[in-house]
């Protein structure tokens, strides 16, 4: 069985989700849940924000459910912003 991804824009405040400023997802394993946020090297990389945001800390941002393909195109956008680091 494959593990579900669920993708996360993470937006500032009046940010539209195609300009996101970051991006997070949550994938469920057998093992539990694995959260991650993209870094300025295109990685992924262990990260709180969703269980921040789930918690309603204040994080100064809010995330927004997004589809994979909607993720790919935010990854595009993200490397071509910051160049091809990874």
């Amino acid at each position: 069985m494959a593990n579900e991804t669920v993708y996360y824009a993470i937006l500032r405040e009046n940010q539209d989700v195609s300009d996101a400023s970051g991006l997070a997802r949550r994938t469920h394993t057998p093992q539990g849940r694995l959260d991650e946020a993209i870094r300025r090297n295109l990685t992924w990389e262990r990260d709180s924000a969703i269980y921040e945001w789930e918690r309603g800390e204040e994080l100064g941002t809010t995330l927004v459910e997004i589809s994979e393909a909607e993720a790919e195109r935010l990854i595009e956008g993200f490397r071509q912003k910051w160049g091809e680091q990874g």
